[in-house]
């Protein structure tokens, strides 16, 4: 080995060795326990993101776990297409490269172009996954469109529409005005804005008055251009103001439209006017309200979100009607939708109509892929009609075919599974799996898997013109079908027999509804056992916090605060990091805003810290469903556990290679307590791994090992082993060297599921050395359990106690300025035998690590000097201090601690007593001095104790 740990040097080269040797494949052995995850397909433009990282991290350590237990073990990869994401990229590619656009080259062609970059740009994340250590099997590795999901994508909507659950509507949906398409939920962002709510009067028609007298009614709304689709006005059937008003009409302004006044709940007597206006053409609420009163729909709007020259009417139920006329006015034609808000605004005042203007805070919705804000918009789209398939996916859950780790994300989807919504499919991009339908002239619609089996289905003549849907699905249908379709559904194929459900389900509760219930829902109802039962897709569903920054904020480019797990692995100098994270900005201020904080955060850059450290760092982070505050701090502390077991393990190999290591037949072997210590505390360790990891508690693990490997091994059991190496006989020594070697090689095999680079390495040069280990790879090795046999409940006990004695002394050397070098006299009052014994079955390490003239136990009733005292277990451990100390001098000293201590306290408490300090500053930055306070006070009472004992001296 390596005299330093250089996770550079190892790492690739060592991922490639694993992948060419096909270590990550499935075993193939069906006698045995079969176990697989399906990755999150993540989008084929994408590149590796914390939420990545973290995720992977998870997945992989559960995947390399059951892969040592022997299990026929798969961790499916794939990406997923990314309809409006791709799309986009390569427009902005032909655009910058070639000046044209997607119509220039026609969909056929610009497809084809899609693929060429797909071709030599698409693999970006899938490499960075090789660099987290992901033992995907790339063989198997799927992409949402190629030739089998999308067969499979096919297969899925023909049968869904011939069971009348898929359907073309008209409906109102999330509509890009930017990008021409309809838009996911997911896809919305919704940003907090400084806006206006608008107060029109709306005249009532035929002489009718307001319980006040009035002869209109005044209605409150944020987009005043909207007014032009308005067919209703709601008021609450329990309003005294307005109930007498039902079923009476008002004279739309602008457009001179008579529109009914309807009794609805919608309608708060507690907010604004107590009346609301209805578009249900323009807004999802005003649908539904629509819905409920049989009020036509106007569409005012064309898909660029321009006033249109014609408005389209139709019924409640999407169909064309003549209820009411279709004329605009001429000046708002072709207007663009926030200039005609202001000239409707302006309209309404000249009229004086405008009844008052207030200031509003507003949420307003923004495509995350467009950047513009998004219009509810009256189209023709697919849909699938969710409630029968969501009723067996809620029943999974509530008999526990599915387990939701936390729990209380089952209430989650709970909330949205028993309310479900029809699901919109259709998006209006090239980019995608083209919906199978075909219309012909007369407007016939024929769903089939190809345009041939249409025409044989349907007995159309070849002279019948059909033309394919233009649209795509959405993005998440295909990914709905991903833990089935990847395995070769609708073929009964091994690997769906073989794999099928998958055990675990890794994921952020953001998209339980979106991906989640949807694959639940696809599953259930496609896929079937050997007895015709549904199949869940997963047996647990496993909810992931998200990952923020140091201070608890949501990582995103605008903020700067974005991390690369790649450069926290490479690392990054400064230079690099301030142009990656504003190179692409458009905005001057804040990008120099970005700039300013990431040199201050990062005067030198980024360190390579190497994949594991970043792994143990993800794992030891992962409490379940929990949000997670970044901490590189953490990230450097797991570095230096990588390098602690580096080292710790040259220091086994400098005592272990060329040694009799008691492995020969007939070796005489002793072992001493310290061993049997060292073997039992593993075993705790192994049965607490186990334990944790089987009910997904990653950061328990991650801390089991921490714990194991630098306080007991590194720390206690190295040194322990000193005082034998040194000075045992050759038995001992035997014993000794035997159980060095062979608890670093388990442990090895124990850690190596969260870091398998460093734990792999070194493992290659430990297993020589062991007798037994075969094998060229130790993730192909068996993962330690508990075994009883090696466990000593009575060395542990022992070695507690000296471990105590042993840091009481180093305790009273620290605090009494004792020279850690010194060699002491120390004496025992022991109050039993049990302790006498142990001190005296173990003086030559305590005396050794303890670094001790003497050691004794004390006569009965023996007199004893002034000393410096600790509890030993039930003993009292004892120090004569004469001569050690400079009495004078170390009052002297603790008087000033003492007086600088107070002066911290002092000035904290002055602080803390400033209401502006309090008022003002952040709630952690006050909880964090009040701590420190505490902090002090604790330190101003030992030092106060050690004052007392020195002058008694």
């Amino acid at each position: 080995m390596e005299k330093t740990y250089n996770p550079q040097s190892i790492e690739q080269s060592l991922y490639q060795t694993w992948e060419e040797n096909g270590y990550f494949k499935p075993h193939g052995d069906t006698s045995k326990d079969a176990y697989s995850i399906m990755i999150p397909p993540p989008n084929v433009t994408g590149s590796l993101h914390m939420g990545h990282a973290f995720q992977d991290t998870i997945m992989d350590t559960l995947i390399r776990c059951e892969r040592m237990k022997g299990k026929n073990t798969l961790w499916q990869v794939g990406t997923d297409h990314a309809g409006i994401a791709t799309q986009m990229v390569v427009e902005r590619k032909i655009a910058a490269e070639e000046g044209k656009t997607k119509n220039d080259y026609g969909r056929d062609a610009f497809i084809d172009k899609i693929w060429e970059w797909k071709g030599e740009s698409g693999g970006t994340i899938t490499k960075q996954l090789r660099r987290l250590g992901a033992s995907v099997d790339w063989d198997r590795e799927r992409f949402t469109m190629d030739d089998g999901l999308s067969n499979a994508v096919k297969e899925v909507f023909v049968r869904l529409y011939e069971e009348d659950l898929i359907y073309r509507g008209k409906r109102l949906v999330n509509w890009d005005p930017k990008l021409h398409t309809a838009i996911s939920d997911l896809e919305v962002e919704n940003k907090d804005k400084k806006g206006y709510m608008w107060h029109f009067r709306y005249p009532l028609a035929d002489g009718a008055k307001t319980a006040e007298g009035k002869d209109y009614i005044v209605v409150a709304t944020t987009r005043p251009e909207t007014v032009l689709g308005d067919t209703g006005v709601a008021v609450n059937p329990e309003d005294p103001r307005y109930k007498a008003l039902i079923g009476k009409e008002v004279i739309l302004p602008l457009v001179d439209r008579r529109i009914p006044i309807v009794g609805d709940e919608h309608a708060d007597m507690e907010k604004g006017t107590g009346c609301v206006k209805i578009t249900p053409a323009h807004d999802f609420n005003d649908y539904e309200v629509g819905k409920r009163h049989q009020l036509p729909m106007i569409n005012i709007l064309t898909f660029d979100a321009n006033i249109r020259d014609t408005a389209e009417v139709f019924t409640s139920n999407g169909e064309a009607s003549d209820v009411y006329s279709s004329e605009l006015p001429e000046k708002y034609q072709g207007m663009e939708r926030f200039a005609a808000r202001k000239a409707v605004v302006a309209e309404f005042e000249e009229l004086g109509l405008l009844d008052e203007i207030k200031d509003h805070e507003l949420t307003v919705p923004y495509g995350d892929r467009g950047g513009v804000v998004i219009e509810p918009m009256l189209t023709d789209q697919w849909y699938v009609r969710t409630a029968p398939l969501a009723k067996p996916a809620v029943e999974a859950v509530e008999n526990g075919d599915i387990k939701f780790v936390p729990k209380q994300y089952e209430n989650m989807y709970f909330a949205w599974m028993r309310d479900v919504q029809d699901w919109c499919i259709s998006r209006q991009l090239w980019w995608g799996h083209r919906i199978p339908a075909w219309y012909d002239n007369d407007g016939n619609v024929y769903v089939g898997r190809t345009e041939e089996e249409v025409r044989e289905n349907n007995n159309l003549a070849p002279v019948v013109v059909l033309r394919q849907d233009d649209d795509v699905l959405d993005t998440w249908f295909s990914s709905a079908l991903w833990t089935f379709g990847t395995q070769g559904w609708p073929e009964d194929t091994e690997a769906l027999k073989a794999f099928h459900p998958s055990e675990v389900l890794v994921s952020g509760f953001d998209i339980i509804f979106f991906w989640v219930a949807r694959m639940m829902m696809m599953t259930l109802h496609f896929v079937k056992d050997e007895n015709g039962k549904p199949q869940v897709p997963f047996k647990t569903v496993y909810m992931t916090g998200l990952i923020r920054d140091e201070n608890g904020d949501k990582m995103s480019k605008s903020k700067g605060n974005v991390l690369d797990p790649i450069d926290m692995i490479d690392g990054i100098d400064l230079e690099s990091l301030v142009e990656k994270r504003t190179g692409n900005m458009m905005q001057p201020k804040l990008a120099a805003k970005i700039e300013k904080n990431t040199r201050k955060t990062f005067e030198n850059g980024i360190e390579a810290y190497g994949t594991d450290a970043l792994r143990f760092t993800l794992a030891a982070m992962a409490s379940t469903g929990r949000d997670i505050n970044w901490d590189m701090k953490r990230l450097e502390g797991y570095r230096n556990f990588c390098n602690k077991l580096w080292n710790a393990s040259r220091y086994v190999l400098m005592n272990t290679e060329e040694q009799d290591c008691g492995f020969a037949a007939g070796a005489e072997l002793e072992y001493s307590l310290a061993d049997k210590w060292i073997e039992s505390q593993f075993e705790l360790a192994a049965k607490a791994f186990n334990e944790h990891i089987e009910s997904y508690r990653l950061d328990m693990a991650a801390n089991t090992l921490y714990e194991f490997i630098w306080n007991q091994f590194c720390d206690w059991y190295l040194e322990l082993t000193k005082p034998v190496l040194w000075k045992g006989t050759e038995a001992q020594q035997r014993g000794t060297r035997r159980t060095l070697i062979t608890v670093l090689e388990k442990t090895l095999r124990l850690a190596h599921p969260v870091i398998p680079y460093i734990t792999e390495t070194i493992w290659q040069s430990i297993k020589p050395l062991v007798d037994g280990v075969e094998g060229d790879t130790i993730m192909l090795q068996s993962l330690p359990q508990y075994d009883a046999d090696n466990f000593h409940q009575e060395a542990l006990d022992d070695i507690e106690w000296v471990k105590t004695f042993i840091t009481s002394i180093r305790n009273l050397r620290a605090e009494y300025d004792i020279n850690p070098g010194k060699p002491l006299e120390v004496m025992l009052k022991a109050t039993d035998e049990t302790e006498a014994s142990r001190l005296a079955a173990n003086q030559q390490v305590l005396v050794s690590l303890a670094k001790l003239e003497s050691v004794r136990v004390l006569a009965i009733d023996e007199e004893t000097p002034a000393c410096a005292t600790a509890l030993v277990g039930k003993s009292e451990l004892m120090i004569p201090m004469a001569g050690l100390i400079n009495k004078e001098a170390e009052l002297e000293r603790l008087a000033k601690e003492m007086t600088k201590t107070q002066g911290e306290i002092k000035r904290i408490e002055g602080k803390l007593n400033n209401q502006g300090f309090v008022a003002k500053a952040p709630e952690a930055v006050v909880a964090k001095e009040r701590e420190k306070l505490e902090g002090y006070k604790e330190t101003l009472v030992k030092l106060e104790e050690q004052k007392t004992a020195i002058a008694a001296l």
